[in-house]
């Protein structure tokens, strides 16, 4: 029985910009992407078409599903109530 081997997942990184008040996404395994959403769950819709889309722009080999990891990042800060 032939085995197939799983992809690596792609890793993707999102961060929380407060200043615009979405999370931008950005990528060193995918070439060109820059891309911003409001929330994460609309980051990842748009992920699932940009991610193939650009790795076949690009030239770059992939399959039938493209695996990706997207790590999010948001810096916040909380405040202690006054007793």
């Amino acid at each position: 029985m032939a085995t197939q081997r799983v992809a690596a997942p792609l890793f993707i990184r999102a961060e929380w910009d407060p200043d615009a008040k979405v999370w931008v996404c950005t990528s060193d395994d995918v070439p060109g992407l820059a891309t911003e959403a409001d929330t994460v769950e609309e980051l990842l819709v748009k992920l699932r078409v940009m991610v193939p889309e650009l790795l076949d722009a690009n030239g770059v080999p992939d399959g039938p599903d493209v695996p990706f990891e997207l790590m999010a990042r948001m810096v916040s800060s909380g405040r202690a109530l006054a007793g």
